[in-house]
């Protein structure tokens, strides 16, 4: 038996045994899914089936367009996976639209319909894989899988295709993630890199959107993108996506939109596709339900952005490698200027080939050694011979020695009578071919400046419509509590000391999210910080509960409580900014007997009045008074407070509404984000009232009044102005009358008190828009029109021109359209060539 078991163990250990043999065929295994099928090389940017597929397109090019299951079965000779395999690569590469052109319906990446059958649809090489991708003289050539054709091993690939069309593979152990790059930026960076400049690269999608290349690390592994779907408000009730990410289909993107909707992350009514040409989804909002809010959470939840990671692997020498797009980009570019030395060394070898023959033919019709084959002589051997040493006396003309297979080429020519004319025509070869040959040993001595011109030539003739459809924009960052949509009913049991969602029999306190935080004060004096939860224990007799807003210093509690030790009582106001969620804090000195008095909750620090009675049988002579709590300071949640009297206190009662203690809130507006903040991001706006209001006006020739809602989304690019509203400042703007080819001022006061609604205030017409805004007192324009010598400036007091008027006015000319006016303006006087018109 054991003698057995040492058998089995030799086997299976033994590399020659059936544990060999599983481990052998594994690594091979591996070895051909990584090398054969799933990463590409970094040779040519392709994996075999993409270069079986062009290899076979080029076999069969003949300019016109072929059927794709012709196509296929053309690749089949040289791929061994099938028709499958190649069917899907073919479309995928067809796709891109860079390879292949293609014609009939072949499917699309933004809804994710397929193609139609390959017996339907048609394809050919484009140009530019002509151009680029194809040259038998540079080509390394290998045995086809059954050994009946040549293929190549890599195709002679002059472009960093492998960057312009991104790659997806997963391998037996690895897998690679190369995301697509701009057209026009590769080209362009290809020529930094051999002028020795630095270069940058970010990806570009082909469905457009916005992509956030903060943390891109090159592409390497480790690194991400997060891309976002455009999306614009059409009205206060609807939404449009008007892209898809990258990877996402407008029904993976519409499922997704459903998913959070039925999950209470977003509310709303209907979403509708009605993408054509263009992406179009459009989202119907539920009543009272903000657009800027579910466009974030529209971010946040669904498909509308996705984070990507990123994993540059290609083979390099057999091996699989982990590079940048940085690396790439460069490798590729190497091997470009080699294969344009390579073409250059195999142009200069045939124009030397053929200067040398045009010479040789020259010599032989200009000296009439033709005539040696009209001599008799014995042998076709002794006629080469003669032929040779009659070219002697000329063989130091020549750049090499001259071969029998020269000789016989020239007496395969027909011998006539030789007139001037074609001693002439030779002469003229010849010096063309050395004025050739002349260019390109210059182009092999100044190889990065022909290089450089190859691709700015590339550039010139396939750049136009490629330029980048991606914006590079950085997101900010949402969260989540910020932006879900109140979808859970939470109850209080004020007296047994419970909240939470399925108390339905109890008090209903308000709606939030279940992703909120909940801050709780009991009569004892306990607050706590929780989880929305089905039920949890705070502690007996709950005074107040709300939705806790971490790092909120206006929120201002105002508390009187009796300590339960020395029964003295304190008045204390405080804030809660930061707490650990789940403990307990108690704002009392600490005595279980300890019982709060009064409580109120004030939003701006607002400091109320309130009177206190004493116990009828305390020995206070004053046994009633008013306490004015604008009197304290605001201190920690922690300090004790400040005594208000050492006998018992029968009832706190409110008397009067106190004014805000907090100077008024300080606003600041974020170009980067178009937002809103506190945080001392962007430009400041200045000191707010709660009922202050803000000014924005857009160089679309709409203005809008809003609050100061730090939710709400602004597109940054589009405003000229935002400010503090003040409806007695007067606005003067500047626009463009298309029509009338001039441009017009106004002046006017805001007139409408709507909130959150655009008003359209130039005059309507295609093509019109704001020059210039400003809400000064006394507003002072410079204007300059013209370019180099032409330059004329002048200086308009505007107050002067043009008088206030209604919102709606047209408004007076101030001057005629010119393309290249500038404006700007100015608190006084600062050129002396300035001429100032009134």
């Amino acid at each position: 038996m054991s003698a057995a078991k040492n058998k089995l163990a030799e086997v299976t250990n033994n590399d020659s045994g059936l544990y060999g043999q599983y481990k052998n065929w594994f690594l091979d295994y591996a070895s051909y899914v990584i090398l054969e099928r799933a990463v590409p090389a970094v040779e040519d940017g392709l994996k075999p089936v993409q270069r079986r597929i062009l290899h076979a397109m080029k076999e069969m090019d003949d300019g016109r367009f072929n059927k794709v299951a012709n196509i296929i079965g053309q690749a089949m000779q040289y791929h061994p996976h099938g028709d499958a395999s190649i069917g899907d690569a073919l479309v995928n590469l067809g796709q891109k639209d860079l390879l292949i052109e293609t014609q009939g319906n072949w499917g699309d990446v933004r809804t994710g319909d397929d193609a139609a059958a390959p017996r339907y649809i048609e394809a050919r090489l484009s140009k530019f894989a002509l151009d680029v991708a194809f040259n038998a003289k540079t080509t390394d050539w290998q045995l086809s899988y059954d050994g009946r054709k040549n293929e190549p091993v890599a195709l002679p690939m002059k472009f960093p295709l492998l960057l312009a069309q991104g790659a997806d593979g997963i391998a037996v152990g690895l897998s690679t993630k190369l995301l697509p790059h701009n057209f026009c930026e590769l080209i362009d960076a290809s020529v930094k890199y051999l002028r020795g400049k630095k270069f940058e690269l970010y990806p570009d999608f082909q469905t457009g959107g916005m992509v956030d290349v903060q943390d891109y690390n090159q592409g390497k592994r480790g690194g991400k993108v997060k891309v976002r779907a455009h999306i614009e408000e059409v009205d206060k009730k609807t939404l449009a996506i008007r892209t898809v990410p990258y990877g996402v289909t407008t029904t993976q993107l519409m499922e997704s939109i459903v998913k959070a909707n039925d999950n209470g992350k977003i509310k709303i009514k209907k979403v509708t596709d009605t993408t054509a040409a263009n992406v179009e989804i459009l989202i119907d909002l539920a009543p009272g339900i903000s657009p800027d809010i579910t466009i974030d959470a529209l971010y946040k939840f669904t498909d509308c952005e996705v984070s990507i990671s990123p994993n540059a692997c290609v083979i390099v020498n057999m091996r699989p490698e982990f590079l940048s797009v940085h690396d790439l980009l460069r490798l590729s570019t190497d091997r470009t200027k080699d294969l344009l030395q390579q073409e250059l060394e195999i142009r200069k070898k045939e124009l030397e080939e053929k200067w040398h023959y045009t010479s040789l033919e020259k010599i032989f019709f200009e000296e009439k050694i033709y005539k040696e084959l009209e001599k008799k002589h014995d042998t076709w051997d002794k006629v080469i011979d003669a032929i040779d040493k009659a070219f002697v006396p000329f063989k130091k003309q020549l750049k090499r020695d001259i071969t029998r297979e020269d000789i016989l080429k020239l007496t395969e020519k027909p011998v006539r009578r030789i007139y001037r004319l074609d001693i002439d025509e030779l002469n003229a070869q010849i010096k063309g071919l050395e004025a050739d040959i002349k260019q390109v040993k210059h182009d092999l001595a100044n190889l990065v400046d022909f290089a450089v011109a190859y691709y700015e030539n590339l550039l010139k003739k396939y750049g136009k419509g490629r330029e980048r459809k991606t914006e590079i924009k950085q997101f900010e960052v949402i969260e989540a509590k910020h932006v879900a949509i109140a979808n859970t009913k939470l109850f209080v049991n004020r007296e047994e000391g419970f909240i939470g969602t399925s108390l339905k029999k109890d008090e209903l306190l308000f709606e939030c999210s279940d992703l909120d935080d909940i801050i709780v004060f009991t009569r004892r004096g306990i607050m706590k910080v929780v989880r929305v939860q089905d039920k949890v224990f705070i502690g007996k007799d709950i005074l107040h509960a709300a939705v806790f807003q971490k790092n909120d210093e206006r929120t201002t509690y105002n508390m009187i409580y009796s300590d339960g030790k020395g029964g003295v009582s304190y008045a204390k106001r405080f804030n809660v900014t930061g707490i650990t969620r789940d403990k307990e804090y108690d704002l009392t000195r600490g005595d279980e007997k300890s019982k709060v008095n009064y409580f109120s909750v004030n939003p701006n620090g607002e400091a109320e009045v309130v009177r206190i009675l004493l116990t009828p049988g305390s020995s206070a002579r004053i046994k009633e008074f008013d306490f004015y709590f604008e009197e304290q300071a605001i201190k920690g949640r922690s300090s004790q407070g400040n005594q208000v009297t050492k006998y018992p206190i029968k009832s706190v009662k409110f008397k009067e509404a106190g004014r805000a203690t907090l100077s008024g809130k300080k606003l600041w507006f974020d170009e980067k984000f178009g937002r809103l903040n506190t945080d001392e991001k962007g430009s400041f706006l200045g000191k707010f009232e709660a009922e202050d209001r803000i000014l924005v006006v857009f160089n679309d020739g709409n203005y809008l009044i809003t609050d100061q809602e730090m939710t709400q989304r602004f597109d940054a690019e589009n405003i000229l102005l935002i400010e503090k509203f003040d409806a007695d400042k007067i606005v003067t703007a500047v626009y463009l009358d298309k029509k009338n080819l001039q441009y017009n001022v106004k002046r006017f006061r805001i007139e409408t008190s709507t909130l959150k609604n655009k008003f359209f205030f130039i005059k309507e017409g295609d093509g019109n828009y704001v020059e210039a805004v400003t809400t000064d007192e006394e507003p002072v324009l410079a204007v300059q029109t013209g370019r180099g010598e032409q330059v004329r400036k002048a200086k308009f007091k505007i107050g002067k021109m043009a008088e206030v008027m209604g919102w709606k006015a047209v408004g007076a000319k101030l001057i005629d359209f010119n393309k290249s006016v500038q404006m700007e303006w100015i608190r006084e006087k600062t050129d002396p060539n300035q001429t100032e018109l009134f």
